[in-house]
C-alpha cells in the first residue's frame, strides 16, 4: 500500500522466465523483466532441442525463451537467424557421437534424419548447462569488488554450477567474532614507506619492493597501509586490500578433481593473486563441522594458527574463486599472512602470492600441507581441513615431486 510506513518485502523465488510467462499468459507487461507492448507476443530462440530432416528440409525443435517447454515448436533452418546456437547444437551433437565411440573420433553423416533420444537429451542438458553457467558467471561478476573478470568453464561433463555457494569478498564473522578490532589509527607517511610506516611500527620489514612485489619470505606476515593511513589509493603498501589484478577462470578439471581455477593473464614471481576467505568460526565449531564434511567427501577448513589456534576459515558455502583453487605437491602459490584494519594476531587474512612466473592458461594452486605459513592437510581433493585428520586420501596433483597421499 502506497504511503503505509509499514511495508516490507519478501523476496521473489520465481525465475525470470516464470514471471515472462506469467506476463504473457495475463497479457501484462512489466518493464522491470523485460515485457512490453512490442515484446509481449515477440519470440527469442533459448536454445535447439532436436533436429529432423522431413521431405529433404531441415528442422530444428527450439525452445523460446521466457515460454514453457510445452510452447516448443518446430521451425525451418531458413527462419532461424542464430548461427551461434546452431554451432553450440553440432559441437554437442559431436561431441556426444564422439565419446559414444569412448573418445574416439567420428566422422557425423550428413544426411541423418532424425537423432536418437538419447542425443536430443544431451544436446539439451548441455544447452541448459550452458545458460546456468552463463547466469552463474555473471551473478560472479555482479558480486566481486575487483576490476578483473571471473570466467566459467566446463568441456568436461554436464555439472552445473554448485547449489550451495555464495561469493563473498571479505571474512563472514560468526555471531560473537570481530574480524575488525576497531583501529582508529594509521601512518603519517606522505610517500611510503617512511620510517614510521605500518610494518616497522608492527617491529616487520615493508612486504613489497619498489615494483609493488614480495619480497619478504613464507612465515614473515605482511602489514598494509589501512583506511586511517594519509597516504592514498596508489600507497605501494596497499596490494592485498585492493582484490585480485588478474582475470581468472573457474573451469573443470578433466581428472576427477572437481573445479579449479586458471589463470587468464602473466603472473609474475612474487605477485598477489588472491585472497582466501569464508566464514570465520571457532576451532569447535570447525571440529563440529569438520566431522559433517568428512561423511560429505569434501571440507574447505583453513585453521587461521598465526598467532594461535582460535579460529578457521571455512570456505564451504561462503568463498571467492579462491574457494576453487586445487591442491599441488609442487604448487605455485604460497599462503601468507596480512593485516591490514584489523591487527589481531588471531585473525589474519590470508593471501596467496605467486611463486614463480605462471603462464596464460596455468592452473593456480597451492599445497594444502604448505609449512612457513600454515599447516594444513586434507581429506579432499576438493577443500581443505584442520591438521587434526587424520583420513589418508591419495593425491591427483600429477606433480613429478607428488607426495602419494594429500595428507
Amino acid at each position: 500500500m502506497e504511503g503505509w510506513r509499514g511495508a516490507w518485502y519478501v523476496p521473489c523465488l520465481a525465475s525470470l522466465e516464470t514471471l515472462q510467462e506469467l506476463c504473457r499468459k495475463e497479457n501484462l507487461t512489466c518493464k522491470s523483466i523485460g515485457i512490453t507492448n512490442r515484446s509481449l507476443k515477440s519470440y527469442e530462440v533459448e536454445y535447439l532441442c532436436d533436429y529432423k530432416v522431413e521431405e529433404g528440409k531441415a528442422y530444428y525443435l527450439v525452445k523460446w525463451k521466457g515460454w514453457p517447454e510445452s510452447s516448443n515448436t518446430w521451425e525451418p533452418r531458413k527462419h532461424l537467424n542464430c548461427p551461434l546456437l546452431i554451432q553450440n547444437f553440432l559441437r554437442d551433437k559431436n561431441e556426444y557421437l564422439s565419446r559414444e565411440r569412448e573418445g574416439k573420433a567420428m566422422k557425423v553423416r550428413n544426411h541423418v534424419k532424425t537423432l536418437k533420444p538419447a542425443i536430443a537429451d544431451y544436446i539439451v542438458k548441455k544447452a541448459k548447462q550452458r545458460i546456468a553457467l552463463q547466469r552463474w558467471k555473471e551473478e560472479l561478476n555482479r558480486k566481486k569488488n575487483h576490476k578483473a573478470m571471473i570466467l566459467v568453464e566446463n568441456t568436461v561433463d554436464l555439472e552445473g554450477p554448485p547449489l550451495d555457494f555464495y561469493y563473498i569478498n571479505e571474512y563472514k564473522p560468526a555471531p560473537g567474532i570481530n574480524v575488525l578490532n576497531g583501529i582508529t589509527t594509521g601512518c603519517e607517511c606522505a610517500d611510503c614507506p617512511a620510517e614510521k610506516c605500518c610494518p616497522k611500527e608492527a617491529g616487520f620489514i615493508l612486504a613489497y619492493n619498489k615494483r609493488k612485489k614480495l619480497k619478504i619470505q613464507p612465515g614473515l606476515p605482511i602489514y598494509e597501509c589501512n583506511s586511517y593511513c594519509r597516504c592514498g589509493p596508489d600507497c605501494l603498501n596497499r596490494i592485498v586490500q585492493k582484490g585480485t589484478p588478474y582475470s581468472l577462470c573457474i573451469f573443470r578439471t578433466n581428472n576427477g578433481r572437481g573445479w579449479g581455477v586458471k589463470t587468464l593473464q602473466r603472473i609474475k614471481t612474487n605477485s598477489f593473486v588472491m585472497e582466501y576467505v569464508g566464514e570465520v568460526i571457532t576451532s569447535e565449531e570447525a571440529e563440529r563441522r569438520g566431522q559433517l564434511y568428512d561423511n560429505q567427501g569434501n571440507t574447505y577448513l583453513f585453521d587461521l594458527d598465526y598467532d594461535s589456534d582460535e579460529f578457521t576459515v571455512d570456505a564451504a558455502r561462503y568463498g571467492n574463486v579462491s574457494h576453487f583453487v586445487n591442491h599441488s605437491c609442487d604448487p605455485n602459490l604460497q599462503v601468507f599472512n596480512v593485516f591490514i584494519d584489523n591487527l589481531d594476531l588471531r585473525l589474519p587474512r590470508i593471501a596467496l602470492f605467486s611463486t614463480r612466473t605462471i603462464k596464460a592458461g596455468e592452473e593456480l594452486t597451492f599445497d594444502y600441507q604448505m609449512k612457513g605459513s600454515i599447516d594444513l592437510t586434507s581429506d579432499s581433493a576438493e577443500g581443505l581441513s584442520p591438521s587434526k585428520k587424520r583420513i589418508r586420501t591419495v593425491c591427483k596433483c600429477g606433480a613429478m615431486c607428488c607426495r602419494g597421499y594429500l595428507n
